[in-house]
């Protein structure tokens, strides 16, 4: 059975906004309306940045925090109608005299501007420019500039499950935003105003590309199967390796369980998952797939009608959140059949009702390695498994 999305959650995460169709393949995917604002912030004194705005947007040019801050927020780039951007600053300029934004640490809200949407999902991150950061180490004298940026789409919620890929999607752009030698319209406007289709849309994208295919995606990250792509373009490509590193237990289960486990996989399969993206839809080979997988990839399908990106998300995180809730109840029966034949039975037949007993085994497995009493429950288990495969 699927844990069923609890209803606050749902309509939290299908918000009032219209979900982008998939049917315009060069088409940037949108969910409602996203914006995008980048500030440069000095802490100590108000001197504001010698950078203008590129998109021709009203205030982008000389937008400034009060003088009577101990710092000051000058605007650089944004999409933001010019009410609504003067909010945002204030926002943002609240949480910077309450000291609540840490360098290189985003952080989500929901913020009330003057925009359609009214109540909007909002990241915000302050963080430096990394070359400049690594010349300062060695010369303490460099003034290191600073930025806030903010993407704004969506709810609040829906931001949150994104954290950790708005967190690298921000990694990139301290590499990479480069003022003096990258002009602001040709290099870091088009990345910013990307950040939704390239942060928050690719688990969207594999969805309506794999369609009942995606059930053997999801065995190969819950079995840490490795998987080759070939003849994908390179967003493809991305999108597919995301994909696979968010279904993945990673940081759910122990370090040294999820590196046996690969090492196990790899030598037990000898060959990888390959997706072959030549065609119209993927081909796929030495895949594999269980019950559990798709049961779970039913419900990416059907809420793939919505188009809601968040939606995906809060699926996916769902589908690991049961994986772990079978994952410990199997180990709570092991511990009880160490001393009871009848919990025995009870493992067996967990394993066989639960649709990813195969799975189940392998981790447990590994995990129980160096415990000799619960290492010879796991291979009696194995041992009816394998027989009742065969009848």
């Amino acid at each position: 059975m699927l844990p069923a999305l609890p209803d606050g959650d749902e309509r939290e995460l299908e918000s009032s906004e219209e979900g982008g169709g998939a049917g315009e393949e060069r088409r940037p995917e949108r969910h409602g309306s996203t914006y995008h604002s980048l500030y440069g912030y000095r802490s100590g004194r108000c001197s504001q940045q010698g950078a203008g705005g590129g998109d021709g947007s009203p205030s982008s040019a000389a937008a400034e925090t009060p003088s009577g801050e101990d710092f000051s927020l000058s605007l650089l780039d944004t999409n933001l109608p010019a009410e609504a951007e003067t909010e945002l600053r204030s926002f943002i300029s609240k949480r910077l005299t309450k000291g609540a934004l840490f360098e290189g640490m985003g952080n989500v809200a929901s913020v009330g501007l003057s925009i359609p949407e009214y109540k909007v999902g909002c990241y915000y991150c302050r963080f430096q420019q990394e070359n400049i950061l690594e010349m300062a180490t060695l010369e303490p004298d460099i003034n290191v500039p600073e930025y806030v940026v903010c993407f704004l789409g969506g709810s609040e919620k829906g931001l949150e499950l994104f954290r950790l890929e708005l967190d690298k999607y921000i990694q990139s752009l301290k590499i990479n935003l480069d003022l003096e030698q990258k002009p602001l319209e040709t290099y870091i406007n088009p990345y910013l105003r990307s950040w939704f289709e390239n942060a928050i849309c690719p688990i969207q994208r594999v969805v309506q590309l794999f369609q009942e295919k995606l059930a053997f995606l999801l065995h190969a990250a819950l079995s840490y199967t490795p998987v080759e792509v070939k003849n994908a373009d390179e967003r493809t490509e991305k999108d597919i390796s995301r994909f696979l590193a968010a279904a993945s237990l990673q940081g759910l289960v122990q370090e040294g369980t999820m590196t046996s486990l690969c090492i196990a996989m790899t030598e037990e399969q000898h060959k990888s998952m390959v997706i072959d993206c030549s065609g119209l839809l993927p081909q796929l080979h030495n895949a594999g797939s269980n019950r559990f997988c798709e049961d779970w990839m039913h419900a990416f399908v059907n809420g793939a009608e919505g188009g809601n990106p968040f939606l995906f998300r809060q699926i996916l995180e769902n589908f690991k959140l049961k994986a772990i809730q079978d994952i410990n109840n199997l180990k709570r029966f092991i511990r009880q059949a160490e001393m009871n034949h009848y919990a025995l039975f009870k493992c067996y037949l967990f394993l066989k009702n639960c649709g990813s007993g195969d799975i189940l085994l392998r981790i447990v497995k590994v995990e129980h390695a160096e415990m000799p009493e619960a290492r010879n429950v796991v291979t009696v288990l194995e041992e009816f498994m394998r027989e009742t495969s065969v009848a």
